[in-house]
């Protein structure tokens, strides 16, 4: 349903507005690139600086741009589990195809909280939920009982985003799972460990800068070339790293800005790269053929 490689889109800003042209410049390269669907509204896509009418105005234009060529997974995750549900019949309404629910944050739940808040959204909307685990960020994680938990008693949470950087955490989960419940790496760097061990493609910031490549080396993997894989892994491996250099989406903005796609906009408190980080970005693009 969702395997493959999906690019946690970036929110184009112009002048701290939406830059829907951008926007649709964007999503036209992803499809071009081969991906098989892309994340709106995900925290690449800056989600916690945008206010709830952008945030749905944002899943409606990937909807429309995406013109049902690639799949819509909407980002529509909150700490409150009443503006998650907002949210997610929000992007049900306009057309997504399903919704990726992070945990929530800042706030902390129990194990039986996190169950009861990804509960209620699932049974609030007919769309298919991926869930995300991401506890650098969230300071939790979805434990992998309450994962086993919620895909046996909710038949609409069909898979995870993983980014605990764990491969372990990946085989407990397939192990606990089940092969039809999909796990979708969330490091770019990690793809191929993770799929290595039951993983069925990524959410990928790269492949908002290189989509194709991305795509190939996913598929390559998927379809047992498990040598040409590892060999663009290898390539790009460096640019993976450095679009990390700082907090993500700062460097991927920096680099689509380098690449004249977008304005090199963020909304406070996120703020342009250090300008040495900029020059180790844009020496790491040149070298991996991605600039000239």
């Amino acid at each position: 349903m969702f395997t493959g490689t999906y690019t946690a889109i970036v929110t184009p800003f112009r002048g701290n507005a939406i830059d829907e042209d951008a926007l649709e410049r964007l999503i036209k390269m992803q499809i071009k690139g081969g991906v098989d669907g892309i994340v709106p509204v995900g925290t690449t896509g800056e989600s916690p600086t945008v206010n709830c009418e952008e945030h749905i105005r944002i899943i409606e234009l990937a909807v429309k741009f995406a013109a049902g060529k690639i799949k819509v997974l909407a980002g529509t995750g909150a700490n409150a589990t009443s503006e998650a549900i907002e949210l997610t019949q929000a992007a049900e309404k306009v057309g997504a195809d399903g919704s990726l629910q992070v945990a929530p944050y800042y706030n902390k739940p129990t194990q039986e909280g996190l169950y009861q808040h990804f509960k209620a959204i699932a049974r609030a909307t007919q769309l298919p939920i991926v869930l995300y685990s991401i506890p650098g960020r969230c300071g939790i994680e979805i434990g992998i009982d309450t994962v086993k938990r919620l895909a046996t008693d909710c038949k609409n949470i069909v898979g995870i985003k993983e980014a605990g950087g764990s491969c372990d955490r990946v085989s407990q989960l397939r192990a606990a799972c089940g092969e039809k419940f999909i796990i979708l790496s969330g490091d770019d760097s990690l793809t191929l460990p993770f799929m290595s061990v039951g993983a069925q493609g990524v959410i990928s910031v790269a492949s908002n800068v290189i989509p194709k490549e991305v795509s190939q080396m996913v598929e390559a993997f998927l379809r047992g070339n498990a040598k040409k894989a590892q060999q663009i892994h290898a390539k790009f491996y460096p640019l993976f790293k450095d679009l990390f250099i700082e907090t993500n989406p700062t460097p991927v903005k920096a680099a689509l800005a380098m690449m004249k796609l977008i304005e090199e906009e963020y909304r406070l408190p996120l703020v342009p790269m250090n300008p040495k980080n900029w020059d180790v970005l844009r020496t790491t693009m040149k070298r991996c053929g991605v600039l000239d």
